[in-house]
């Protein structure tokens, strides 16, 4: 007997007659001998929903109001669920985060795992049960509600299949697997079969949307085999684990884009020791990440630099930036936000040179400027104005030979919480 961890999204279970179609499914697996953990999310756009309703009375709301707000819609799901699989005569109990024992750090709305003490899901599950379990939530050793941010119900499945030990955890979501690029670009993208940790961590980072990044980076830790599959067929997924069978010829895996991308310049800036650290710390105070920074040369004593942040962020990074003009003066800044990132992913790239200059050279072909660049061993970045992202997407995966070979799939539709 196999024991299984589920993860069911927002439109897998976003009515009744989803709901019913997966409770279904549960029971089909449980036929099949397995014992079953099901990790739900809530319905359809139960979220946005509350969310909207709680800015109608109060446009800055307290975090922790929003949490207690935040974590009913999973348990909405949860408690129909396990309704749905009783109706067709099974053992079921629903659990919120905290009773499935996700203990928490003591932030709200993005709070991390800090402990799992599965203990009554394990009761449960001796006890013949198939136990559902509210994703996005925890509690504090102090007993504080807390969501964990985007994604946290990937990572709450995640977390738990390794908690108590589970054979696999299967996302279930509304594409079936993971594709060499969005298919909505790339009309001849296809699935792949399987995938390493590294390549997906760097596509869920660089804007893949099937799987959320803390999600990967915690089934790489404790490793924990991931199969990303459709609720809505039967097909096979895509398996995500250690190491994948590298196909010959096969450098770059997959092409993933980011359209959440502002840029801000700092022009005139005294080139002296400690000015990035003032500006990045003051950053890093304010919560802000910043992902690409580049520094263009020295002149009469002033420098120039440009980082990247998310368009969501870009406008309280300008005026962090504004508030530090009186201890660190400079002539001008200033932000761009028609811009995205396009990326290419691949471990082949650590074995083979001139990846990253083919990569220019498509884009240069297109007649397109480049205005930043980011590079690891598996994968380069580079920002373009927004208008040009489907040629580019397109050149590179056909440059790539992705179009016959495909890899990885990014963007596409959300199912995520």
């Amino acid at each position: 007997m196999s024991l299984y961890v589920m993860k069911f999204g927002g439109s897998s279970v976003g009515d009744i007659e989803r709901m019913q179609r997966v409770a279904r499914r549960i029971v089909e697996k449980q036929d099949e001998g397995h014992q079953c953990v099901v990790v739900v999310s809530a319905m359809g756009d139960t979220t946005d929903d509350l969310i909207d309703q709680a800015m109608l009375l109060n446009p800055n709301p307290p975090a922790r109001e929003m949490d207690m707000l935040m974590t009913t819609g999973e348990q909405i799901s949860m408690s129909l669920l396990s309704m749905a699989i009783h109706q067709l005569g099974r053992s079921a109990v629903s659990l919120t985060g905290w009773q499935a024992g996700f203990r928490t750090e003591p932030v709200h709305g993005r709070a991390r795992i800090m402990d799992i003490v599965p203990d009554r899901v394990n009761e449960a599950l001796q006890q013949g049960n198939i136990v559902i379990v509210a994703g996005f939530q925890g509690m504090t050793e102090e007993g504080e509600i807390t969501t964990l941010g985007r994604g946290g119900s990937d990572t709450t499945a995640v977390a738990l299949a390794a908690a108590i030990n589970a054979d696999v955890c299967e996302i279930y979501t509304d594409v079936d697997g993971i594709y060499s690029t969005d298919p909505r670009i790339v009309k001849c993208a296809r699935k792949l079969e399987e995938i390493s940790y590294d390549e997906m961590l760097e596509l869920a980072n660089l804007g893949a949307a099937v799987l959320h990044p803390r999600a990967v980076e915690y089934a790489k830790h404790h490793q924990v085999k991931l199969v990303v599959r459709s609720s809505f067929n039967y097909n096979e997924g895509t398996v995500v684990k250690e190491e994948t069978s590298m196909e010959q010829g096969v450098v770059v895996s997959g092409i993933a884009y980011d359209k959440n991308v502002a840029r801000i310049s700092i022009l005139g800036v005294e080139d002296v020791p400690g000015v990035l650290a003032t500006v990045f710390g003051a950053l890093a105070g304010a919560g802000i990440n910043v992902d690409i920074i580049v520094q263009s040369g020295v002149q009469d004593g002033k420098a120039d630099f440009s980082f990247t942040t998310s368009l969501s962020e870009s406008g309280q990074a300008l005026q962090v930036i504004k508030d530090l003009r009186s201890t660190l003066p400079y002539r001008e800044v200033t932000s761009e936000d028609n811009l995205v990132k396009v990326s290419i992913v691949g471990a082949g790239m650590i074995s083979h040179p001139g990846v990253a200059a083919e990569m220019f050279d498509v884009i240069s072909k297109q007649g397109v400027s480049i205005k930043m660049v980011s590079t690891s061993e598996i994968k380069t970045s580079c920002v373009i104005e927004g208008g040009n992202l489907e040629q580019v997407v397109r050149a590179l995966h056909t440059a790539y030979n992705l179009d016959t070979d495909a890899q990885v799939f990014v963007g596409g539709p959300q199912d995520r919480r």
